[in-house]
């Protein structure tokens, strides 16, 4: 599925840190960088470490 633009819980907008965060996770922990990068309240965190790349699996199936 495709990563949220804002958080379930508060509202904060995050979509646009996705890919900064994708990138980042070559060199650094999650940890780390989600504290680099602001991400503070614990349900903005949870975004970002529960979110799974599920396109590439779903486009297999075509609609019926």
């Amino acid at each position: 599925m495709e990563f949220p633009v804002r958080c379930f819980t508060c509202g904060a907008v995050i979509g646009d840190l996705y890919e900064k965060y994708k990138a980042g996770l070559e060199s650094k922990s999650a940890g780390e960088l989600l504290d680099e990068m602001g991400i503070d309240r614990y349900c903005c965190r949870r975004m970002f470490l529960g979110h799974v790349e599920g396109m590439e699996a779903i486009k297999k199936y075509r609609r019926v």
